[in-house]
Order: C-alpha cells, then structure tokens, then sequence
C-alpha cells in the first residue's frame, strides 16, 4: 500500500477498512425506562431487573411473554403515578394535588374507587373537561383543514371552459388577435 507522507492513517483509509466493520450492538435501556415502558413500579420488580440493563429483544420477549413477576405486578401492584392516574380516570397532575405520591396497589385503588372521595371527583370532573375541550380543538382543526383543502382543490372543467369562452367572446369585440391559452387540467 502506498502511504503518502503527511497524511495519517484513520478509519477511512484502505488500510483501515476491516475497522469499519459494521458489528451491531443491542440497543440497552437503564432498569427505569424499561419499567416505565412495561407499565410496573420499578422498586417493585426484582433485584436482578434493577441491577442490569435491558435491551430492546429483552424487553420485546417481557412484553410478548410476561414472566410470573410481571404479571403478578401488572396485576396487583404496587403501581407506578401514571398506571394509577389511568385506573383512577384521573391525570398525573390530579394526584399530585390530592397528595398522591407513593405506589398503590390494585386494593387500594379500588379503595378509593369506592370511597370516591371529593377530590377524586373534581380531578375527574376536570379531566372529562379536558377531553371533552381537546375534542372541540380537534374537531375544529380539522374543520380548518378541510375548508383549506377545499380551497386549494382543483378546478372543475366546466368552469375553466366556461372562463376560456368568456376570454374568447372579449377578444372577438375588441378586436384584439392574441393566441389563446391552452387550458390546463
């Protein structure tokens, strides 16, 4: 191989070739970001889920066959802010101002469920508002999208026929020779 003076060897050059090898390395998960994507409390789960990292295809087979442990947890809890939230009909924000803070297992929010205490009625009542004004944006955003796909769609023949006799008939009274435009569809 012919080296030239001044230049160094990288991973570009010929000589280097073998370490651009393209070795694909698993895409891993800190113990948190799995636990939150599998929907369980995390210092619920065991020491050995904790301690290490998940990959992708690890958390793929936990989620295509849940173990004993995940679905004990995703059954009975104790159960993370947002999976409570859910369950509750309420948002994450709702329990913060109720004082909610630790995890609940599925007892205790069915508990509550029964209880239905006062502030879980209000934070209940103001998330059906919630939904209820996102569904009212929604439905108006796409009305906007729909009056502007209107506007910008085509022209129907008729009317460029009727546009092109009308320019015909004007050239003809002033006497004026231009060459007509072809219409475009």
């Amino acid at each position: 191989m012919l080296r030239l003076p001044g230049v160094k060897e990288s991973a570009h050059t010929p000589g280097n070739l073998h370490a651009m090898t393209s070795h694909k390395t698993p895409q891993t998960m800190k113990p948190a970001t799995a636990a939150k994507k599998l929907g369980v409390y995390l210092e619920a789960t065991p020491a050995d889920f904790q301690e290490g990292v998940v990959s992708r295809d690890e958390l793929n087979a936990l989620q295509a066959d849940p173990p004993e442990w995940l679905r004990e947890l995703r059954r009975n809890g104790p159960h993370p802010r947002p999976v409570i939230a859910l369950k509750l009909g309420i948002s994450i924000g709702g329990l913060t101002r109720a004082g909610v803070t630790e995890a609940l297992t599925t007892e205790q929010i069915d508990a509550l469920k029964v209880d239905d205490p006062d502030w879980l009625q209000r934070e209940r009542a103001t998330q059906a508002e919630v939904r209820k004004e996102t569904a009212r944006i929604k439905a108006e955003q796409e009305k906007v999208e729909k009056q502007a796909t209107e506007k910008s769609a085509p022209v129907k023949k008729s009317s460029v026929k009727k546009s092109v006799a009308k320019k015909k008939s004007a050239r003809k009274k002033t006497g004026v020779k231009v060459a007509p435009r072809r219409a475009r569809y």
